[in-house]
């Protein structure tokens, strides 16, 4: 499929319907081509779907050819802690989406690994090859990928059984009252907020285990243990007992403590290797913007 142009004369009606119908596309997706700059309005670029032009204004709009749905190898620096015949670990850097999807069909953690190893299982499917667990975009830190589907199914297995032990490091807000404690509670999506997860009666089980490793300017640094894997698990947890991390632009604090990022690293890995059974323990170094943040709020810490 080439790509489209269609020019036609507003009726005065929305937009994206009248673009949905002229393409015989979706209303959705005549929105989503608004907001990445496809519409011109009068040789402008339109990019609010609900714009209802006069009538008789010139709009053109360009249906780009669909990409190849299948993710490429890219040469992207990418630090790999270990490699064998059957599975990697990796440090997933922050800013990077781990698998292609809507908006992000390049620069992925897969792309990445696609141009760094000679295999991956693909189980995931292909925009997922490899993938055996994730980690948020704005979240930095240590992942293991599976080489092959054996690998994969054992892995995952073993993340189900709860013997995969997972630690973070996170800067919440405030100073704890205690110095260790376990959330229990589980999570689903907000009824309120599709784009957020939320403590829910009816959501999935979840829990986290917290200790305080250091105080700061009314923030604390924690070791962040989870016994499950649930999305944004850590930052709902957080905010249901009113100390979200730090720098977090869903969750967070409106006038919080200050911070250069979102103050949560997936610091280290343990499990027995799925085809040796030797016992394997991976440490993702610590970033500049993260070590920078503790060192903001009077935070001095040594790997």
């Amino acid at each position: 499929m080439e790509e489209k142009t269609y020019q036609l004369v507003s009726d005065g009606r929305r937009l994206d319907v009248q673009l949905s119908e002229e393409a015989g596309i979706s209303r959705s997706r005549a929105a989503a081509l608004m907001e990445e700059g496809y519409c011109l309005l009068e040789g402008k670029p339109c990019r609010k779907a609900g714009t209802k032009p006069p009538a008789g204004r010139e709009v053109v709009l360009t249906v780009p050819a669909p990409k190849d749905a299948a993710p490429q190898a890219e040469d992207i620096p990418l630090e790999i802690l270990y490699e064998d015949g059957d599975l990697a670990v990796v440090v997933k850097p922050r800013g990077m989406v781990v698998h292609p999807a809507a908006g992000h069909s390049e620069g992925t953690l897969v792309n990445a690994l696609l141009g760094s190893l000679d295999e991956l299982s693909g189980i995931g499917g292909e925009k997922r090859p490899g993938i055996v667990h994730r980690l948020d975009k704005d979240t930095s830190g240590v992942m293991m990928v599976a080489k092959n589907d054996e690998t994969q199914t054992e892995l995952s297995r073993m993340l189900k059984d709860r013997e995969i032990e997972k630690h973070y490091l996170a800067l919440a807000e405030g100073i704890m009252k205690e110095k260790e404690g376990v959330i229990e509670a589980p999570i689903g999506r907000s009824k309120k907020d599709r784009k957020k997860m939320a403590v829910d009666p009816d959501g999935r089980p979840a829990i986290t285990e917290w200790k305080v490793l250091a105080e700061g300017r009314n923030c604390s640094l924690l070791d962040v243990h989870i016994l499950t894997g649930r999305t944004h698990q850590i930052r709902v947890h957080m905010r249901s007992i009113q100390h979200p991390v730090c720098g977090d632009p869903l969750y967070g604090f409106e006038k919080g403590v200050k911070v250069p990022c979102l103050m949560l690293h997936a610091r280290s890995l343990s499990f027995l290797h799925p085809r040796t059974k030797e016992k394997k323990t991976f440490q993702a170094p610590l970033p500049g913007d993260f070590l920078k943040g503790l060192k903001m709020n009077g935070i001095e810490f040594s790997e």
